[in-house]
């Protein structure tokens, strides 16, 4: 049988945008084994019949020390259990599990780039930072290597640094959505217009550009709209306070919701999606779990996110930290149930083209099985 470990930062990532794939890998024969830092949510894994490994790892974190230790903990785990194919999810990962890997003599290695956070940021002069483009084209100097992006900016950012070559590199889009589970649902009648906003709650992720688009438009829809932020907080350099939300919201026409389990339920009560985010993302789940409810989606033209809406025909693009732009846009939604209708209907059509979690998974398992035989 063959030993497959997915190491990933954190345990709640692994259960919302990779639990299908290993769920998947286990049912056609794989032996798999999560490695993750434990928040409180390893007993759901286990609870599925997997087995899991604590992973000592600040996903946030820049201290040269802590971050050592996390890839001398990788590597000597990858000495002891010896798995035949380990898939790293997320740079961080992949910075010290590749390196690990390659000291350990692991046999093959699947690296998942789902976005390049601040690592790779102009603002980030850390020494991890400076570090990290070196550490990386040792690392991926190696056979039987494959590296999953969800862009084409982040599969061309690895090639321009001659990290990889081309043939190492594969493009899947996102993580996937189960279509019937998030299936198309109509926007429900309702006294108010709902726009949703899921994300973590850092800056980058544009939240206070879709407040300011919101104040612009408080005259004019205060009893009539409600956004809605929904994502609890995080440790992220650039996270937002708890008080600076409070401070923004009222309650009313701008609540903060905190962290939610019934994302899908809010997706289906909601009227539109907006995340004017400038992070460098993968490809936003959030986005494409609108996109299979069948919502408008209101996003920036920039990595990961333009990649989730054709402008003009499911959604709008709109430039970076530009609420002014935001405000218009969602105005026109606001103003055209029709439109809002044509939109979502289209968000799912291409939801159902590009995003099926079953192609994702099906992609997965094909390079697993190519490495396991090389």
């Amino acid at each position: 049988m063959i030993r497959l470990f997915i190491v990933v930062n954190v345990d709640w990532f692994f259960l919302s945008h990779r639990k299908d794939i290993a769920l998947s890998a286990q049912k056609n024969g794989y032996d798999v084994t999560v490695v993750t830092k434990d928040t409180g949510k390893k007993q759901y894994i286990e609870a599925l019949g997997l087995k899991v490994i604590d992973l000592p790892m600040n996903r946030s974190g820049q201290n040269i020390i802590e971050e050592l230790y996390t890839c001398w903990f990788l590597y000597r785990l990858y000495r002891r259990e010896k798995p035949d194919i380990v898939h790293h999810v997320g740079l961080k990962t992949i910075l010290w599990g590749t390196l690990a890997a390659k000291l350990a003599k692991v046999h093959g290695v699947v690296n998942a780039v789902s976005g390049l956070g601040i690592f790779f940021s102009e603002e980030n002069t850390s020494l991890v930072s400076k570090l990290l483009p070196r550490v990386l084209h040792f690392s991926h100097h190696r056979k039987n290597l494959a590296v999953i992006f969800q862009n084409e900016e982040d599969k061309g950012l690895f090639l321009k640094n001659r990290i990889i070559k081309e043939e190492q590199a594969f493009m899947i889009k996102g993580s996937g959505v189960d279509l019937n589970q998030y299936c198309y649902t109509p926007e429900q009648e309702s006294k108010k217009i709902k726009i949703l906003l899921t994300a973590r709650m850092i800056v980058e992720k544009g939240v206070f550009v879709l407040v300011d688009a919101a104040l612009k438009l408080k005259e004019k829809y205060r009893d009539k709209v409600e956004f809605l932020l929904c994502g609890g907080l995080d440790d992220n350099p650039k996270a937002i306070k708890e008080e600076e939300l409070k401070s923004v919201c009222d309650g009313g026409y701008i609540q903060w919701l905190g962290y939610r389990t019934d994302v899908l339920e809010l997706l289906k009560s909601c009227h539109i999606v907006a995340f004017p985010s400038y992070y460098k993302e993968g490809l936003p789940k959030s986005l494409i779990e609108a996109a299979a409810v069948g919502r408008p989606i209101v996003t920036t033209n920039s990595i990961g996110c333009k990649e989730t809406v054709v402008d003009g025909y499911n959604g709008y693009l709109i430039p970076v930290k530009d609420s002014d732009t935001l405000a218009e846009k969602l105005n026109l939604l606001f103003e055209d149930e029709n439109l809002r209708q044509n939109m979502g209907r289209n968000s799912r059509i291409l939801a159902e083209k590009d995003f099926s979690i079953e192609n994702v998974i099906h992609r997965h398992l094909e390079i697993y099985s190519q490495l396991s035989k090389a």
